[in-house]
């Protein structure tokens, strides 16, 4: 069985002729029928009932879905290899970063590389980790440490540490006192929104949760309409609330009876293979840059790793 062979049968099939399915492919209707002889051999089964029109036969029609999937993954195939040809990325990262981490550097890389076919996938950590592990991604951003058992192996590049306030509605926040404990931050917002940052989340996290009349989880958009509407409070990485915090939409507040909180998170590959890719090189130092911006450096052995390369 080969490509031809089903091409030929799916023309056939939309043509109702083999003269007409011939013409579109460009060969002759004895090689169409030839072809059409050689599967219906190799599948020990008819697949036309042939006369003035030719239709399919019961076998044929439960053939044609699973020749028509073969046909469509050649398809797939082929144009994948055409994007590598042409080089293609891929990077895995959490869904909270994607978007202050990456956006801004990709449209830089992309200035350098303009045909270069970029693919970035989100998701939590486990599934960060599934992608890495599984070779779909080459550059993954994650929690770090990584405590997933499914990629233990992960070299990091650069790990950072991004605050994460405690943040209220400016007209909530401007009723509670100069220093004011949880209590009686709940009572004022007894809502407490949890966002799922981190891959166990911190005591001062879950004590919050614990103490609140009521919770709700929530992706980050969500969240901070629910937050900034004053219908409930809650730890949000610094990057995805700061521009909130800027204009005056939330208010970040530090009961004297909660800990400041912090998040760190690691650009790693699977291997350091990867950075024998110069592409992936400049995407990397771009999205480093972003890291600087967004939190604090703790640790960059990526210039180290290269030089020793």
């Amino acid at each position: 069985m080969d490509l031809d062979q089903l091409r030929t049968f799916d023309r056939i099939v939309r043509e109702q002729s083999f003269t007409k399915a011939a013409a579109y492919l460009n060969i002759t209707q004895a090689t169409a029928s030839m072809r059409m002889r050689a599967l219906e051999q190799l599948l020990g089964v008819t697949l036309f009932v042939r006369g003035r029109t030719v239709s399919l036969t019961d076998q044929g029609m439960t053939f044609l879905p699973f020749a028509r999937r073969i046909i469509g993954t050649a398809q797939e195939a082929r144009e994948a290899l055409r994007r590598v040809e042409r080089g293609r990325i891929a990077i895995a990262s959490l869904r909270s970063l994607v978007s202050p981490l990456i956006t801004e550097s990709l449209l830089r890389f992309q200035e350098k590389y303009p045909a270069v076919d970029v693919v970035v996938n989100e998701g939590r950590q486990a599934q960060i980790a599934e992608m890495l592990h599984e070779r779909e991604s080459e550059l993954g951003i994650l929690c770090w440490p990584n405590l997933e058992p499914l990629a233990v192996d992960l070299v990091p590049l650069l790990t950072m540490r991004e605050r994460v306030p405690l943040v209220i509605s400016a007209d909530k926040a401007a009723k509670l006192s100069a220093t004011p404990e949880i209590e009686e931050v709940l009572a004022l917002v007894p809502r407490v929104i949890s966002l799922i940052w981190w891959q166990v989340a911190p005591e001062a996290s879950t004590a919050l949760t614990r103490r609140a009349p009521t919770s709700v989880e929530l992706p980050t958009g969500p969240a901070r309409r629910l937050a900034i509407k004053g219908e409930g409070i809650g730890f949000f990485v610094n990057s995805a609330v700061a521009d909130d915090i800027a204009a005056g939409r939330l208010v970040e507040i530090q009961p004297v009876d909660i800990e400041p909180l912090h998040r760190d998170t690691a650009m790693v590959v699977r291997s350091l293979t990867a950075l024998e890719r110069p592409m992936l090189v400049d995407f990397i130092r771009e999205i480093a840059v972003e890291c600087a911006r967004v939190g604090t450096i703790l640790d960059s052995r990526l210039e180290d790793l290269l030089s020793a390369a």
